[in-house]
């Protein structure tokens, strides 16, 4: 490991109560003459927000909650913690001066935050993947235009970035993103249809919040994940696949014209790519096991089954017809999803809804943020109305 002789590197955590931020605080907990903590926020836990600020002391810690300010305002009213609640405070914390903002908040919601971050930030740690779909292009232009270094998290897309050529795009012959399958990888369309939401987070490899579990079950994820990719690896659409690995390990892979396939291996845990955004261009060490290929003894792989996965056509086909459909395929996905969590709608009626809203809504393409919100509460409007006549309403 690379001494670290240099000052601490600041840093700004954008969801530090999901997992993304409770992993990102673990790894600066066992570097601390590495990284200084600038900014905290949450979206509604305060009281794990006070307890992370009252251990790290950030300059800022703020709820998007504002209900929720007074709480956070009494448990640090004895330290030196500057408090804040609501979308803006979000905001302005994004925009406190520091060398690294990890991106960690949820859904659509962590997009202004994020690219408030880009604006005001040398390098910003993107695990927020719904900031590239919904606004793919006006982020990665914010992105240019500010000349900021952007770090993928997802486990994914750290994977590719460890093995891409971006020196020499046109080496590169394809992109496989791996997939593990999610819990009802085995499962036929009549057993999907009777899914429980305990059974839908119940991911058999790794530890995520629930709404990106329920994603990986119906492979929105990958979906998603595959509208992220072809944003930040300039290789065109057709060129990026989707590969069923139920094993996790092999977390993605790059394909060059001369028959090479580079890929990344390791245990399935976050905190091995988001130590690596942390540290980079160095590596840190992270506590834990080794990956030991000989316990493991067989890597398997298989090709994803469209039929009972059909959200893998649906975001590609929303990625192929481009404008407001990656907003609007987001926004119906979020809002189904939490639906399903609230046993509004059944598994299946998730698919549905993300189909039925983009069926009924069409949008020009949004330039502005202002436009892509507005798409975005258009479409959740009616995917919450879904099903009150069989499909979304008008």
């Amino acid at each position: 490991m690379t001494t670290n002789n240099t000052a601490p590197k600041r840093i700004t955590v954008l969801g530090s109560t999901g997992s993304i931020g409770v992993n990102t605080l673990d790894l600066i907990r066992q570097n601390p003459d590495r990284f200084d903590v600038v900014a905290l926020t949450a979206g509604n836990n305060v009281d794990a927000l006070i307890s992370q600020a009252r251990e790290f002391q950030p300059k800022m810690a703020v709820i998007d909650d504002p209900n929720a300010y007074q709480a956070l305002a009494d448990g640090l009213e004895d330290t030196e913690v500057t408090v804040a609640a609501g979308p803006e405070a979000l905001i302005a914390a994004a925009e406190l001066p520091s060398d690294l903002a990890l991106a960690a908040i949820v859904g659509a919601a962590g997009l202004p935050p994020t690219l408030a971050a880009v604006q005001n930030c040398s390098t910003v740690a993107l695990a927020n993947k719904e900031c590239l779909v919904c606004a793919g292009d006006l982020f990665m232009e914010a992105v240019r235009k500010n000349g900021t270094t952007l770090l993928p998290v997802d486990s994914e897309h750290s994977a590719i970035f460890q093995v891409f050529d971006a020196e020499n795009t046109q080496t590169v012959e394809r992109i496989i993103l791996t997939a593990s399958g999610g819990p009802f990888r085995e499962w036929t369309s009549e057993q999907m249809a009777a899914a429980t939401p305990a059974q839908a987070v119940a991911h058999p490899n790794w530890s995520m919040g629930k709404k990106i579990s329920v994603d990986s079950a119906t492979m929105m994820n990958k979906g998603l994940e595959l509208i992220e990719a072809h944003h930040l690896f300039p290789v065109g659409e057709q060129k990026i696949e989707i590969l069923v690995h139920p094993q996790s390990v092999v977390h993605s892979l790059v394909g060059y014209i001369d028959g090479s396939v580079l890929a990344q291996l390791g245990s399935p845990d976050m905190k091995t790519p988001i130590a690596y955004a942390l540290s980079w261009p160095e590596r840190i060490k992270v506590a834990g096991e080794s990956l030991n290929l000989a316990e493991i003894s067989q890597l398997s792989f298989e090709a994803p089954d469209f039929k009972r996965f059909p959200a893998l056509r649906v975001a590609r086909e929303a990625l192929q017809a481009g404008g407001a459909a990656p907003t609007i395929l987001n926004a119906a996905n979020e809002v189904a999803v939490a639906r399903f969590l609230a046993e509004e709608i059944g598994f299946l009626d998730i698919l549905r809804t993300v189909e039925d809203t983009l069926t009924l809504y069409h949008s020009d393409h949004p330039a502005t943020l202002d436009e892509v919100l507005a798409v975005d509460a258009e479409a959740r409007r009616l995917a919450k109305a879904w099903g009150a006549i069989g499909s979304a309403a008008e």
